[in-house]
């Protein structure tokens, strides 16, 4: 068997009733989300442009059809509907490599009778340049503000299909504890919110330091009389005075909730003129009601919107301030009069349209640099302007069966006079020449590029998809001048485990980013909806061999970038400004160690344990990794496992019982302290190589004490042990410790595994008969579905406890559970062993994740470990029962082993001695 054609491996027509998660879009440069309805985009990103709200939708005969079909493939997501006698199908593609987006709306009489049709394209284009505030929760524009707002988004999203426009970013309808003074910084409170993080209303704050989150002040005043009122006219009233004395003075009061119809009214006295500050915030969200003062002058904020009145409150007298929340505005009352209103996000505020000739249209941001334009294959037959919005119209006959095609394109541009600058320029975001003129006459280099793109679209919009041909099959081609590696080629395989190792590989490519760093390629974690530049230490530990094949030298690159960052309390980091991203995970170590090992197993560059980083070796940050045990052994189980913390955060989130000492990481630190013995015996440090595996032995041991029997493990706790069936203790304690379980052991694995995770398709994380299971409801690590990376991890187990057998029929079939994509970051179960990929819990559409499975077919099915070992002696064959690999790039393999090995590079002043 060759390389699948890359259409092959396209999705499938699906209907929209199946898909609980809509297809995402991609270029190599960014990524967009697909909407419900026929065109629009939304959480489009191509670094350092950031878009918000939607690209506008699409109407035949004056509504809005929804997709009835979606069908994804790595160049773009196509659509259709059937609206009366027509079936109206469009293709949306980002253009590779590229700031363009184009559209191709196809519109077919299917009736044996003439018909007339009117097509309107809506035209919108919020968007933004900036060169901050790029962390997993990245920064998005709106009228007033740059800040990443999910569920504002979200709603904005749903709302794409309505007969009208409306202002629904307003509309928060959870309750939310209404906040006196100074606001916490929007998201997950952790001194106040102790439940399983299963986000459902909230995120955690998980910016990059650059974000310019800070805690505004506290209005001096005092505050009274608090009341929400429902539009039913249920009330709810906060008796008592309370007063702001100094900056930092907060207090929290009662939940509430502020649905459509609902007041909100206060009674504030100001200490002294010209005072400044938060006065009251409902919530600690990004759209959260808040009122403040500038210069005694009250002002509302709430979902990207702001509106400010004029004039003082006279200070030392009772002030009564109001908001209205409806579909069509906010309503700021001062003393009883009506002062302000919203507008709609629409209308101008901040991003003004343009006609430009009658038959293109340009689009200019008044709060930074970006610039763009629509233009269009078939110019429209009417093409109109309002605000921020425009709106092509074609009046369309049909003859029976006829199809007619139009073109749409829209180039977007980081400033006025260029196109989008590569990570590590040095573009303005906010400063100077961003208003060269109020209006784009049409010979701005975006609108010339748009006008380009639109004189030859049918060439410029298949060329996107062959362009993506020519980069899959470079992804398997040695010597390529796409990818600095390349892949094997899997042969002689079962027909459903071919196809999932080719989607796998496929994944990693789709979600390669050529533009947004300096590092040079890197491979992004997820999204659409969150981390445009951002790389999960985790994530890419699961599939490191596979990034080490396909991508040496950007492998190595984000290595240095990782171990120079403080991996000690991130989770990931932002690639663009390598900027650290999100809390501590308790698998960083793990992670970070598999990645270098990963890397060096298959390239044979021991040379990279001689670079620094962070003032230490390579080396010296292994040793740490793997050594990190004698500083955190647990008080309590023995005083010999690892304790990981109590914050469930650090572990897997919505699984409140998984910390303190779990066997999933002890076991983890046995395998890195024996893998580093093997590479320290290879340098010339046997002294040291003994050490380690001593204590490797020790925890091992430890490690074995905590198995409850039935393939489940113990959880230590302070208070005493708990067991939990949880797949990422099967997967570690397999993958690190198999050579230590007892026949009876790896079987009773296997049976819990086959018996109580796998299920038809994909697989649970978390035993549904587990007593956690009902308050950890979460699809990706709770038992209502898996994480992208479980079913290779889980494969890769079931390899190393002696059934390869099982984890070629789990390969061979989790190909059905993507959801007519490639696998998202949670799937979950639908019943009789199906699942979809999830939307629910904030998962992403795209999970780099589930490479995982290729990394299986080569490190277990192939047995092709690229471990330190292997760099002495090579494991696997290239030949088994799987199949055949051809073209494996790696060390011993396409690769020759090599002869001598370096010695250790000294250890750097200031390390901590292994002894």
């Amino acid at each position: 068997m060759t390389v699948p054609h890359l259409d092959v491996l396209a999705g499938d027509w699906l209907p929209a009733a199946d898909l609980a998660h809509l297809p995402s879009l991609r270029n190599q440069w960014g990524q967009a989300h697909a909407n419900a309805d026929l065109t629009s985009l939304s959480w489009l990103a191509i670094p350092p442009l950031s878009g918000g709200y939607h690209t506008g939708t699409l109407r035949v005969n004056g509504t809005v059809p929804a997709a009835e079909r979606l069908r994804w493939s790595p160049w773009g997501v196509q659509r259709e509907a059937a609206t009366g006698n027509l079936v109206v199908r469009t293709d949306t593609r980002l253009g590779y490599e590229s700031t363009d987006v184009y559209w191709r709306i196809a519109v077919t009489n299917a009736s044996d009778v003439p018909v007339r049709a009117v097509v309107e394209q809506e035209l919108l284009a919020m968007v933004a340049v900036s060169e901050v505030d790029w962390g997993w929760l990245y920064g998005t524009p709106w009228n007033s503000g740059h800040h990443h707002d999910f569920y504002t988004t979200e709603r904005i999203r749903a709302e794409v299909l309505s007969a009208a426009p409306r202002q629904v970013q307003l509309l928060a309808a959870d309750q939310r504890f209404l906040r006196l003074g100074s606001p916490r910084i929007p998201g997950i409170q952790r001194d106040e919110d102790t439940a399983p993080m299963l986000l459902e209303t909230e995120l955690p704050d998980h910016s990059t330091p650059d974000s310019g989150r800070f805690r505004a002040p506290a209005a001096r005043a005092a505050i009274r009389a608090v009341t929400a009122t429902a539009a039913s006219g249920e009330a709810v009233r906060v008796d008592g005075e309370f007063r702001l004395d100094h900056p930092a003075a907060e207090q929290r009061l009662v939940p509430v909730a502020l649905g459509e119809g609902a007041t909100l009214s206060f009674e504030v006295r100001l200490d002294a003129e010209s005072a400044d500050g938060v006065l009251l915030t409902h919530g600690n969200h990004p759209d959260s009601v808040q009122f403040g003062l500038s210069e005694g002058r009250p002002w509302l904020r709430v979902a990207g919107e702001r509106l400010d009145h004029a004039q003082p409150l006279a200070p030392g007298r009772w002030h009564r301030l109001a908001v209205r929340i409806t579909a069509e505005a906010a309503y700021l009352d001062v003393d009883g009069e009506p002062v302000a209103a919203t507008r709609p996000w629409w209308d101008g505020q901040r991003w003004q349209a343009t006609a430009v000739g009658g038959d293109a249209m340009a689009v200019t941001d008044g709060a930074s640099a970006a610039r763009a334009a629509y233009t269009f294959a078939t110019p429209p037959d009417a093409l109109t302007v309002t605000g921020s919005r425009g709106l092509a119209r074609w009046d369309l006959d049909l003859a029976p069966g006829q199809t007619l095609v139009l073109g749409t394109v829209l180039s977007l541009s980081a400033a006025a006079d260029a196109r989008v600058p590569r990570a590590g320029s040095a573009t303005d975001a906010g400063g100077a020449n961003h208003h060269l003129g109020p209006h784009d006459t049409g010979d701005s280099p975006v609108s010339v590029a748009a006008r380009a793109a639109a004189a030859d679209f049918a060439a410029v919009f298949d060329g996107v998809a062959d362009r993506w041909r020519r980069t899959w099959l470079a992804a398997f081609t040695p010597g390529n001048d796409v990818f600095s590696g390349h892949l094997p080629t899997l042969t002689d395989a079962e027909p459903g485990l071919a196809k999932g190792y080719y989607l796998a590989a496929l994944l990693a490519v789709y979600l390669r980013n050529t533009g947004v760093s300096p590092l040079g390629p890197v491979f992004l974690t997820g999204g659409p909806r969150l981390g445009p530049t951002t790389t999960f230490y985790w994530d890419v530990s699961e599939w490191a061999r596979v990034a080490a094949l396909l991508e040496p030298v950007a492998q190595r690159a984000w290595i240095l970038a990782a171990l120079n960052g403080p991996y000690d309390r991130s989770f990931a980091f932002d690639t663009r400004h390598l900027l650290p991203v999100g809390n501590h995970y308790a698998s960083n170590d793990h992670a970070l160690f598999r990645v270098v090992q990963g890397y060096v197993g298959v390239t044979g560059d021991v040379e990279l344990l001689h670079e620094t980083a962070s003032g230490r070796t390579v080396l010296d940050h292994l040793r740490e990794m793997a050594y990190r045990p004698r500083a955190r052994r647990a008080a309590f189980g023995g005083g010999e496992l690892v304790d990981l913390g109590r914050d469930p955060w650090e572990l897997l989130e919505c699984v409140p019982n998984y910390r303190d000492a779990v066997v999933s990481f002890n076991a983890g630190y046995v395998g890195m302290q024996r893998d580093l013995a093997d590479l320290l015996r290879l340098l010339g440090e046997p002294v040291e190589a003994e050490h380690a595996e001593a204590g490797a032995a020790r925890l091992a041991a430890a490690v074995l004490r905590q198995y409850a029997g039935a393939g489940r493990w113990n959880i230590a706790h302070p208070e005493g042990d708990e067991t939990i069936g949880h797949v990422l203790d099967f997967g570690l304690v397999a993958a690190d410790m198999a050579e230590d379980l007892s026949d009876t052991v790896r079987a009773e694995m296997v049976e819990f595994v086959t018996g109580h995770l796998l299920d038809g398709d994909w697989m649970r994380a978390l035993s549904p008969d587990d007593p956690i299971a009902p308050r950890s409801d979460r699809p990706d690590h709770g038992a209502a579905g898996a994480f992208a990376a479980w079913p290779g991890a889980t494969a890769y187990g079931l390899c190393r406890l002696g059934r390869p057998d099982l984890a070629r029929d789990l390969l061979g079939r989790i190909h059905r559970a993507r959801g007519g994509a490639l696998w998202g970051q949670a799937t979950e179960t639908i019943g009789g062993g199906r699942y979809r990929t999830a939307e629910r819990g904030v998962s992403n559409r795209d999970s780099n994740a589930a490479v995982a499975a290729a990394e299986t077919v080569i490190a277990g099915l192939f047995g092709i470990r690229a471990n330190f070992a292997s760099l002495a002696e090579p494991s696997g064959s290239a030949v088994g029962a799987a199949g055949r690999l051809d073209n494996v790039n790696a060390h011993g393999f396409g690769l020759p082993v090599r002869e001598k090995l370096p010695t250790a590079p000294p250890s750097a002043p200031g390390s901590t001695p292994w002894h």
